[in-house]
């Protein structure tokens, strides 16, 4: 079954890269899209505009919301629309707060529905064969993960400027980091925050955060995110008999550009691939009914609760 998409919001990556992917998925089309701007929805070619948020959540033919709107609206409309019936994909970061991600998993539960963090980056074949790798031991136990995601913000006016909407460094592009910990870590792993700073800027969000921890007592893990330093992504993971780096494409935001895994001395090249498809088409998959990986509830609520740690440790 072809899976109807509806979209809340016009943002800059629904138009880019979810309208293109969903286009491209053998399972999906976009039916339907509503925003500030209905001008800017009848840009992305759905079969339908709505004039209003509730109207696209009530239409019956809407199988799938996926919601890319400002950060502090993502607990108000994925539990509106999973209580009208709706599986709800929502853009990264889950909510601004573990409590917030929590009362979003248990109305996904009332209500028997989908609820999926689109963290794009954890479908791409490199993501997965780096997990492959740690599972299967090929670099021994592992010890440590070392990562940064940094890049200087144009920003003006935008939601990530302002504390109230979920703005600042760790909510943008923290979850990028945090994933791999939730990936790689024994299953509920506990986290202990060794350090944790933060830059602070005039309107009162995270222009940079950096943080160390322990996961499970025994591998020692560092992040850092920033919207004021120079445009970076790295992440190295280290066991104790082998370490696995990212040398080709952007370790985290890899999207339709070659890239590489170095394990030790060897080399794995992996093509061009479109990530944001794979998301799609996996979430319909799995409403069809069909085996597809999707990251787990418990993950992504593991990964908000790190980041409220981190926050709160660096204040």
């Amino acid at each position: 079954m072809t899976i109807r998409w509806g979209f809340l919001g016009a943002s800059w990556v629904a138009s880019t890269a979810l309208v293109p992917a969903v286009a491209s998925a053998n399972n999906a089309s976009l039916f339907a899209v509503a925003s500030r701007d209905p001008e800017r929805s009848r840009t992305l070619n759905p079969t339908k505009v709505h004039a209003t948020y509730d109207d696209l959540i009530s239409d019956p033919d809407v199988d799938v919301v996926y919601i890319s709107l400002a950060n502090h609206l993502h607990l108000e409309w994925a539990v509106k629309s999973l209580n009208a019936g709706k599986h709800v994909l929502c853009e990264k970061p889950l909510a601004t707060s573990y409590f917030e991600a929590k009362v979003m998993a248990d109305a996904a539960i009332a209500n028997d529905k989908l609820l999926v963090e689109a963290v794009w980056t954890r479908w791409h074949p490199r993501f997965e064969r780096m997990v492959e790798l740690v599972r299967n031991g090929d670099i021994g136990k592992l010890q440590n993960i070392d990562s940064a995601f940094t890049f200087t913000t144009t920003f003006t006016e935008n939601y990530r400027l302002v504390p109230e909407m979920g703005g600042g460094s760790l909510l943008d592009v923290g979850p990028y980091q945090a994933h791999v910990w939730a990936a790689l870590a024994p299953k509920d792993a506990k986290l202990k925050i060794e350090s944790a700073t933060a830059n602070l800027g005039p309107t009162g969000i995270d222009l940079t955060t950096q943080a160390t921890a322990i996961l499970s007592d025994a591998i020692a893990v560092s992040a850092l995110t920033s919207f004021e330093q120079d445009e970076k992504q790295s992440l190295a993971i280290a066991g104790q008999s082998g370490k696995i780096e990212f040398p080709l494409g952007q370790a985290f935001t890899s999207w339709k550009e070659a890239s590489s895994l170095q394990i030790g001395d060897h080399v794995e090249n992996f093509a061009p691939v479109d990530p944001f498809t794979l998301m799609i088409e996996s979430v319909g998959r799995r409403i069809n009914g069909d085996a597809a990986w999707l990251p787990s509830l418990r993950e992504s609520l593991w990964v908000m609760d790190a980041l409220d740690e981190i926050k709160a440790f660096s204040r």
